[in-house]
């Protein structure tokens, strides 16, 4: 059997290749860094960290701001609005000369167009000649004055010669030495006299009466009449030079061209006060609730990216926008569907913006309601 191995071990190779070597004695593993062993714990623990740690910081920290800053509402239906004043001429004519142009900024009492005066020039001529003609006519007044306390002296002299005559016409009469006739002549003539005395007395109370000064005036009501329309002659004289009646900047010039016919009371030319200008923010009702008059506001706006401006709430509008729109809503008729109303608040301007502000720009505001914060506090 010893024998034979060797041979069944040689018919057979494979079998010789198919066992496998026997193996080495494994080493034993080196031992692991101690830092790499504790990097894993710190590691995981960053992790949580950061997993948990941090969402409680946010939320710890904007509760902490809410309950310090009570919260705020915005909303970015608001717009820049500025002092708009439609400039007209209170005279008509042809403009004769344009001052400003479009843009352009002007001072209180700048000149901005002129219309032409030379009618009303000669208006103020012609109310100076009506001033002498009724100087002239109180002088005749005057002299009629005069000349009627003459015939009421003429008059009564008349009278009193008209008066002998007839007591001698009647002691004839009586004595039968004169004629009916002649006596009721002289009883005519004493009675003519006597009329023409009443007529002198009125005419002199005529002219003392148009000679009469006003109670007011101390002047003759003709000459003051005639004073008086010089004076609005002259007025509308000066109205021909339209001037700024106030600062700001020209909007709509277009509408002023040489030669062109003014309207009175016509809008020439729009003024805009841009050194004074406001946002008007229009809030949801349901944002009012703890909206106070001076509470402090953030303004930003879609045309300056970065600019942001303080203000504050100045007023809160005594009525929604469609209770004084030009058609308000019949809530009261048909299918009635609520909806949210906005109710316009003013935010004035704690500062200067950094950019020049342009009335219509549209804006977002933020206001803060919380705990009554008031501007300035």
């Amino acid at each position: 059997m010893d024998q034979l191995s060797p041979s069944r071990r040689a018919k057979n190779p494979r079998a010789e290749e198919a066992t496998p070597p026997k193996a080495a004695p494994k080493a034993d593993p080196l031992p692991s860094p101690a830092p790499a062993a504790e990097a894993a714990p710190k590691a995981s623990w960053r992790t949580r960290l950061l997993m948990f740690g941090l969402p409680f910081a946010l939320i710890a920290g904007g509760a902490g701001w809410w309950l310090t800053s009570g919260g705020s509402v915005s909303t970015d239906n608001a717009y820049v609005q500025m002092d708009k004043v439609s400039v007209a001429a209170e005279v008509g004519g042809r403009i004769t000369e344009v001052a400003v142009r479009d843009g352009q900024q002007v001072a209180k009492g700048q000149l901005l167009f002129r219309i032409d005066g030379e009618p009303y020039a000669l208006t103020v001529a012609q109310a100076s000649a009506a001033i002498d003609a009724a100087e002239v006519e109180v002088g005749n007044l005057s002299a009629s004055a005069n000349t009627s306390s003459v015939d009421i002296a003429a008059a009564r002299e008349d009278v009193k010669f008209a008066e002998i005559t007839f007591q001698r016409q009647a002691a004839l009469m009586e004595k039968g030495f004169t004629t009916k006739a002649a006596y009721d002549a002289a009883r005519h003539a004493v009675a003519q006299a006597r009329e023409r005395v009443r007529q002198a007395e009125a005419a002199a109370a005529e002219a003392r009466t148009k000679l009469a000064a006003g109670p007011s005036s101390g002047i003759n009501p003709q000459v003051e009449a005639a004073r008086v329309q010089r004076s609005q002659a002259e007025v509308n004289l000066g109205r021909t030079t339209v001037r700024a009646p106030s600062a700001g900047r020209i909007a709509q010039s277009d509408r002023l061209q040489v030669g062109q016919m003014m309207v009175a009371g016509l809008p020439a030319v729009t003024l805009v006060d841009t050194a004074h200008p406001w946002v008007e923010a229009n809030f949801k009702e349901t944002d009012l609730a703890d909206m106070r008059i001076g509470q402090r506001a953030e303004i930003s706006f879609d045309a300056y990216p970065g600019v942001k401006v303080r203000g504050h709430v100045l007023t809160i509008g005594a009525g929604t926008g469609s209770e004084f729109s030009v058609l308000p809503a019949q809530n009261a008729t048909g299918n009635w569907v609520k909806v949210t109303q906005r109710v316009p608040v003013r935010i004035a301007f704690d500062e200067k913006p950094a950019r020049d502000m342009i009335a219509g720009l549209s804006a977002d505001v933020r206001v803060f309601t919380g705990g009554g914060s008031v501007a300035g506090k």
